[in-house]
C-alpha cells in the first residue's frame, strides 16, 4: 500500500477514535446515576451556606440502587436561617422552581410519604 494513502487512513481511524472518545466518556456519568422525580421539597439554608439534605414529598424514586441519583425537583423552598442554629429562627424562605440536585442517597419509609435525600452538594 502506498505510504501515502497509509497516512490519511491512520489520520481518518485517528479523527473518527478521538471523536467517539468524549461521546463514551459522556455515556459513563450517565449510566451510573439514576434519576429521581420529586414534587415538593425543602432545604435549610445557614450562614455557612446550603445543607447536604433535603426533605421531599411526592418523590418517584428509581427501584436500583446507585452511587449518586440526580433529583429534580418541581417547586424547592429554601429557609434561610438568622445563624447555625434553628434556635436563632427562620430570617426569609425562597421558593426555586425546577431545580435539579444530585445527592448521594436517600431514606424514607415513614409512612408520611417524606423522603430524605442525604449528600447533596450545593447547587
Amino acid at each position: 500500500m502506498n505510504p501515502t494513502v497509509k497516512h490519511v487512513l491512520g489520520a481518518a481511524a485517528a479523527i473518527a477514535i478521538g471523536a467517539l472518545a468524549p461521546l463514551a466518556t459522556a455515556a459513563s456519568p450517565a449510566a451510573a446515576s439514576a434519576g429521581a422525580h420529586c414534587a415538593r421539597a425543602e432545604q435549610d439554608v445557614w450562614d455557612s451556606g446550603p445543607s447536604r439534605t433535603v426533605a421531599a414529598r411526592g418523590c418517584t424514586i428509581p427501584s436500583q440502587e446507585h452511587r449518586w441519583y440526580t433529583v429534580e425537583i418541581d417547586t424547592l423552598v429554601e429557609r434561610h436561617y438568622k445563624g447555625e442554629s434553628v434556635e436563632a429562627g427562620v430570617d426569609r424562605s425562597t421558593t426555586v422552581h425546577g431545580r435539579t440536585i444530585r445527592c448521594l442517597g436517600h431514606t424514607s419509609g415513614d409512612g408520611a410519604g417524606t423522603v430524605d435525600w442525604f449528600g447533596c452538594p450545593p447547587v
